[in-house]
């Protein structure tokens, strides 16, 4: 048994910021204390945040085929530095996870190396190619969470339709990417003054309205379960809004970088900067925030994506997209709660509470019986971020150098205390 007290419970479900704390036991939180008092032999949190573990729906980790980028090793040790509880992992790795075999690997390895719970997505399309659609049923039953072909849009309506009644028809998750390929192809910016004025090759904010409607049609023609994994732009947001209360099964999601930067940190031709989709406008990043307030945007998610060195000292439009998060997503997320765009109630929802509910899983809350995945951690800590110190095998980080507050303290799975600073 273990007892965490004088915290203040950030409590998403409820909605509430309190004094108080909890006691752990089986894995389970078995009670949930009110007021600040430090109970004999319980462990004094001195006033820290404790709140539900992030599901972090969306991470890459390049094992198989590329561990030389992330491993689950690194990327468990960075998201447990991270306050990650759950990484909810994508299929793009090379080979694709497409079979049982493959997703039974990956599980296996997950399970070997990586302290934090790990649930896998599987790919949409055989090799993510479009053509022909995976054994959505074995894979399910190997113990995909969703499928997903990642950035690459399956442009075969009728192979794409076929996929989702399917997947429909075994109550199974499609994750999304709302770009329209033709035009987004090579685009390494978004039109505007700012593209043209670098040369930049550049997308219409459009592409991601004309991907979105798509997808909306095919969910209301099909009935599927959807997520889409990132809304970037103001101009998806209507559509969005419609197709939720016309009672379509859609939610949707956005990267931490498309909530904190904009397009013009690109500035010189940064490369760490890059991003898929591109980092969009001051209006569009305001409009996105308000978006997740007002819980239009159900998830926030690391959209972590680790690039080697090699791939990123290229020409800005040459370079590979992506940039690793799980150590910086709070830091990140604590740029909204002290500019006042979020409170740590409507965070929490979208990192923790949402993304469980969307999965089926009973995480993200602070409720009698619920798992004791959790996070202490600390809003106002100051620190300068060094990617050098990144437990990520990568480095690609937009905030190296960037003055940033707040620090995990320590992070608990199933009521185990996973990372700890002190023990960093």
């Amino acid at each position: 048994m273990t007892i965490l007290a004088n915290a203040r419970l950030i409590d998403p479900e409820s909605h509430e910021v309190r004094a108080g704390g909890l006691r752990l036991e089986g894995g389970l939180i078995a009670e949930v204390l009110e007021g600040a008092s430090v109970p004999a032999g319980a462990t004094d949190l001195d006033g820290a945040c404790l709140a539900p573990g992030i599901v972090d729906l969306g991470v890459k980790v390049s094992e198989p085929g590329e561990r030389h980028k992330e491993s689950f090793r690194s990327a468990g040790r960075a998201a447990a530095a991270g306050g990650i509880t759950t990484m909810v992992t994508r299929p793009d790795t090379l080979p694709t996870i497409d079979t049982p075999e493959v997703l039974e690997f990956v599980a296996r390895r997950a399970a070997e190396d990586a302290p934090v719970r790990v649930l896998s997505m599987a790919a949409l399309t055989k090799g993510r190619e479009g053509r022909e659609m995976t054994e959505i049923g074995f894979l399910l039953d190997a113990g995909a969470v969703a499928f997903t072909d990642c950035d690459r849009v399956v442009t075969d309506t009728r192979v794409y339709g076929r996929a989702l009644t399917y997947a429909r028809s075994l109550g199974a998750l499609v994750v999304v990417h709302v770009q329209e390929p033709g035009l987004s192809a090579g685009a390494a910016a978004t039109s505007g003054k700012f593209a043209s004025l670098r040369g930049l090759p550049a997308v219409s904010p459009m592409a991601e309205r004309m991907g979105l409607d798509r997808e909306i049609g095919m969910a209301e023609m099909t009935g599927a379960r959807m997520h889409v994994d990132q809304i970037t732009t103001a101009r998806a947001l209507p559509p969005l809004e419609r197709a939720k209360r016309n009672g379509l099964d859609i939610t949707a999601g956005v990267g931490i970088h498309h909530l904190t930067l904009n397009e013009f940190d690109v500035a010189d031709y940064r490369t760490f900067f890059k991003l898929k989709p591109p980092l969009r406008s001051e209006d569009d990043r305001k409009a996105v925030v308000e978006a997740v307030a007002s819980g239009l945007i159900d998830v926030i998610s690391s959209m972590h994506t680790p690039q080697d060195e090699e791939s990123k000292r290229l020409p800005f439009e040459e370079a590979a997209s992506g940039a690793v998060a799980l150590e910086t997503f709070l830091p990140a997320l604590m740029r909204l709660y002290h500019g006042g765009d979020l409170d740590l109630c409507q965070i929490f929802r979208a990192v923790s509470l949402n993304p469980s509910r969307r999965l089926g899983r009973d995480t993200g809350r602070l409720a009698l019986g619920a798992p004791a995945d959790l996070m202490v951690f600390d809003p106002d800590a100051p620190l300068i971020l060094d990617r050098f110190a990144l437990r990520s095998k990568s480095k690609n980080t937009p905030f190296d150098g960037a003055r940033m507050q707040g620090r995990v303290l320590s992070t608990w799975v199933a009521g185990q205390k996973i990372w700890s600073r002190g023990d960093a």
